[in-house]
């Protein structure tokens, strides 16, 4: 009996030393115009990660897709690190010192479309289907807040759908929801980048009480009118105050671009997330409000295409 027990141990050790997990992290959009670091939605554009963890201090880095060239592939790739913290919290970063994670990214880096969040996500959800789950969604957004500084690119990547974020005394709580309506997301993509350190150093460290009002009962609006399906409401509450004008001498032609966009058809357009990428949100002839944003910011003299997603409603998932 003893043999016997012996010898399905090694064999399990053995079956665990192969053993890898498959994570899918949808990209972000995070602000939807009024709702400045609190509201982001999750669209059907994907980050994949394979992880296998080492209990030898070895690290092998494998990435493909956008960005594969400026990804660190060292101690400071931003997926081991999140993957390093979850280890840390489960009391397992001696048990595991390394790992072999393999990167294929369809989100574009720095354009405003959650890469750094998919990243986060990705790792923490690998790290945890690896030790058997024993942390919720609920602990990994708290996990992901903690790196990312805010929840609102976090929380749609985690949850899905469209989300709504506040932090409480230093916790982060979400909620999710699926609109009532048949939303596509139009994203026009520049062909350059912004990071998001340059976008947060042009914002304003107050601001009216005139701007604040404006956005909050936009932000309101806008939630309301998403859970009813209610297109008319919609076609007034993705202006905003707080960052977007301030951002846009950023982003040559934003403004004539969101025009464009409502003139094809689209409900509403936004900076998606710090930009440089900009959100149209429609349900009618997509493809001719993505045309219409790429002329308008041809006419601007950059050049930039477009992407039409839906909104993804499981955030991260394993899979096989």
């Amino acid at each position: 009996m003893e043999d016997y027990k012996e010898a399905s141990q090694a064999a399990e050790a053995d079956s665990q030393k192969d053993r890898w997990v498959k994570v899918r992290v949808p990209g972000t959009s995070a602000n939807c115009g009024p709702g400045f670091d609190c509201l982001g939605v999750a669209c059907t554009i994907y980050n994949e990660l394979e992880l296998k963890l080492l209990p030898e201090k070895k690290l092998v880095i494998e990435v493909s897709g956008d960005g594969a060239g400026n990804i660190p592939t060292d101690e400071r790739n931003i997926v081991w690190r999140s993957i390093q913290k979850l280890l840390v919290k489960a009391g397992k970063d001696k048990e595991y010192q390394g790992a072999m994670i393999r990167m294929h990214n369809d989100v574009p880096l720095s354009r405003g479309l959650g890469s750094s969040a998919t990243a986060i996500v990705g790792g923490l959800k690998a790290a945890n289907e690896y030790l058997g789950n024993p942390f919720s969604r609920r602990d990994l957004l708290q996990m992901a807040t903690d790196i990312e500084g805010h929840p609102d690119n976090v929380a749609p990547a985690i949850f899905g759908g469209f989300t709504v974020s506040i932090v409480r005394n230093g916790k982060p709580e979400c909620f999710s929801l699926m609109p009532r309506l048949n939303i596509k997301l139009v994203v026009a993509v520049p062909d350059f980048f912004l990071p998001t350190k340059a976008a947060r150093a042009v914002l304003p460290t107050e601001v009216s009480m005139q701007d604040a009002v404006f956005n909050i009962g936009r932000a309101a609006m806008l939630t309301a009118a998403l859970c009813k399906g209610n297109k008319s409401f919609l076609r007034s509450v993705f202006d905003d105050a707080l960052h977007q004008p301030y951002r846009a001498k950023l982003i040559p032609g934003m403004y004539d671009v969101f025009k464009a966009a409502k003139s094809a058809g689209a409900l509403g357009a936004s900076m998606s997330g710090a930009g440089p990428c900009l959100i149209a949100f429609t349900v009618d002839n997509p493809e001719a409000v993505g045309e219409a944003m790429c002329q308008a910011f041809k006419a601007n003299k950059v050049e930039a295409c477009y992407h039409v997603f839906d909104i993804d409603s499981q955030g991260a998932v394993a899979i096989k």
